[in-house]
């Protein structure tokens, strides 16, 4: 691009300083490297030395989804550069990235990898103490240029192969078959099993795997956009017209900080300064956590952005990762998810979230999707089907075990088979009650244990139905029942965990040391396998 070049047209409605203001800064966009996926990575640098301090989740006191960010910085102060960068993701491992957590933490530190905002779990957090440290990427000598010779270093991302349909940068089509509403009339909750026909995809799945769904925004916020703007849906940027590109190419969620430092030029006196504060990750008048991009256009009124200029401040739109709720084995070229439809009202405005409300409303049936399935990595049945399994999936975290059930009848497995589920209320929403009580019938469930938190004067879960039948459960494990957990990171996966080292102590006579070693060794040897979001 020539120097000098202005990229804001003369008749946008900026002053002459700020027209040159505002090309530089596109330009300074427009002209970064292009991002290398690892898979694309090809160089004739040396491969790390022994002494290259990677990041792994085997000594990583930070690789905990429930812990916040500045416990687990604070845990990786002093480490090298790789571990402090995995402590600034996540950690819950989901794949939305492309990798695991020190996965992506070692194709950063590497310069396999250069896009810092994969991590859709972490957002701004994770984003901004990535945005930091990446600083010390190309001061520090240890660093290593991306080689060939990486992959007997770093571990291979998920998505390595480039196999079409086997990750988010080569999704396929699949088409959208249908959904029904697994909740009651009368329920706070809206839950929907969503289902797709693979059979032209040429993608095929196991139980355990997740899907990648790239989602289309609401058009009516698309629009809202547009108005506030004063631009033309039919406006010309990035070669393609400006409803099109802010529907389906860019995240119209939490807004990014290139936004209000484009708001800090742009604006003067009280409102240049508050989006200054923004821009540094403050929250001056206390709605930071809220300010969208429609929110934050609305916040300052003043000043009406160029579209355009818009446009090159906006994140790319990500795709969303589900549990898979159903087995190849037990229908052919089917596959189903469950959902929760996420609706939340912001002030006087309805908020809707992006992948499940295009789920459950907007997508018509027959409709093409882009997606792709994400290999489980660390979440599968055990490879004996003689075991038993214990599983754990409140609410739509019964997805996973709903594939399992059904792979473990189709295969005819001869391990015995206990689910724990629950949510709010009974009779609203016992997701696939007819199914399970068949599977019950037909002793494919051999166990169901149920826990409904809203249907009595206290709130019951189900790490309290998990002590309730403690004694029972530790039999189970003792004989070497495999464990699993799906569900919320935050709260239910850490409470479970902790139930479990309760009902190890109390039934498998250990000390409180003793059984979290126990819990920790499950972990190691793969009988204890969370999925958790």
């Amino acid at each position: 691009m020539p120097q000098g070049t202005l990229l804001i047209p003369e008749s946008a409605p900026f002053t002459a300083e700020q027209r040159g203001w505002l090309s530089g800064f596109l330009a300074a966009v427009l002209s970064a490297p292009p991002a290398v996926s690892p898979e694309r990575s090809q160089g004739a640098a040396t491969a790390p030395s022994a002494e290259t301090a990677l990041a792994s989740n085997d000594d990583a006191p930070w690789h905990d989804p429930a812990m916040a960010i500045a416990e687990r910085m604070q845990l990786a102060d002093g480490q090298p550069l790789a571990p402090r960068l995995m402590a600034a993701m996540a950690q819950q491992d989901c794949g939305q990235c492309g990798y695991n957590c020190a996965d992506y933490a070692n194709a950063l530190f590497t310069r396999t990898e250069e896009r810092l905002n994969l991590c859709a779990p972490g957002g701004k957090e994770t984003q901004r103490m990535l945005k930091t440290l990446a600083v010390e990427i190309g001061a520090s000598s240890a660093a290593p240029a991306p080689s060939k010779e990486l992959a007997d270093v770093v571990p291979a991302s998920l998505s390595t192969g480039r196999e079409r349909g086997r990750s988010r940068e080569e999704p396929v089509e699949a088409v959208f078959s249908g959904r029904r509403l697994l909740n009651a009339a009368g329920s706070e909750k809206e839950t929907w099993h969503i289902e797709f026909d693979l059979a032209e995809s040429g993608l095929d799945y196991e139980a355990g795997d997740s899907f990648g769904i790239f989602p289309v925004n609401d058009l009516g916020l698309v629009d809202q956009i547009i108005a506030v703007l004063g631009a033309s849906p039919e406006l010309e940027t990035r070669g393609r017209k400006l409803r099109r590109i802010l529907a389906e190419e860019l995240s119209l969620g939490q807004a990014p900080d290139a936004l209000f430092e484009l708001y800090s030029y742009v604006s003067g006196g009280a409102a240049r300064l508050k989006a200054k504060s923004l821009a540094r990750g403050e929250d001056p008048d206390g709605d930071a956590a809220s300010l969208d991009v429609l929110a934050t256009l609305q916040k300052f009124p003043q000043v009406r952005p160029h579209a355009e200029a818009l446009v090159e401040t906006l994140e790319p739109l990500q795709p969303r990762l589900y549990s898979i709720s159903s087995s190849p084995r037990h229908q052919a070229g089917k596959l189903s998810l469950t959902v929760d439809a996420v609706r939340y009202v912001v002030g006087k405005r309805r908020r809707l979230g992006v992948a499940s409300t295009h789920l459950a409303e907007r997508i018509a049936v027959g409709a093409p999707v882009k997606v792709f399935v994400q290999k489980a990595q660390h979440f599968a049945l055990p490879a004996d089907p003689g075991k038993a399994v214990i599983m754990i999936g409140p609410g739509t975290g019964v997805a996973p075990f709903r594939a399992f059930l059904q792979e473990r009848q189709a295969t005819g497995a001869s391990g015995r088979n206990w689910l724990f589920f629950g949510h709010q209320r009974q009779d609203y929403d016992f997701f696939y009650r007819d199914e399970l009580h068949h599977l019950r019938k037909k002793g494919v469930l051999t166990r169901l244990s149920l826990a409904w938190s809203r249907d009595g004067p206290e709130k019951y879960y189900v790490q309290d139905r998990m002590r309730e039948v403690g004694a029972e459960l530790w039999r189970w494990l003792a004989e070497g029942a495999h464990i699993y957990v799906c569900g919320d990171a935050k709260r239910m996966a850490r409470d479970v965990e902790a139930a479990l080292v309760d009902i190890v102590a109390e039934h498998g006579v250990r000390s409180a040391d003793e059984a979290v070693a126990f819990v920790q060794a499950l972990k190691r040897a793969g009988r204890y396998q969370a999925d958790v979001y």
